[in-house]
């Protein structure tokens, strides 16, 4: 069960950047995280992960079927693309959301 503490780790980094005022690296590791939740996710299905880019696989994730719709705006806002000032269109807590989506995948 390696991937839980990977995903501890990246959760851990997130929390320490936001302390120290990166949120752009805050939001990295959040997404990291989600990456390696899809992967396990995948897995458990048989399926075979297209891409160890947790871009690429949250953006897979979107066109999930089964997803709930929350959970697919989650990935949504985890795949924004911010401004020239970094910031996202919206107002959201990403570490948050990401412990929402991995909490979901992992309990499936």
């Amino acid at each position: 069960m390696e991937w839980k503490l990977q995903i501890q780790n990246e959760f851990d980094r997130a929390e320490k950047s936001r302390s120290r005022n990166n949120e752009g690296q805050a939001r990295v590791c959040a997404r990291r995280a989600a990456g390696i939740a899809i992967r396990e996710y995948l897995s458990r299905r048989g399926r075979r992960p297209p891409s160890v880019s947790a871009y690429d696989l949250l953006n897979l994730l979107k066109e999930e079927e089964h997803l709930p719709a929350n959970l697919k705006l989650i990935a949504d806002h985890l795949t924004m693309r911010v401004s020239e000032q970094f910031k996202l269109p919206v107002e959201v807590d990403l570490i948050a959301e990401a412990r929402l989506l991995c909490d979901w995948l992992l309990s499936k």
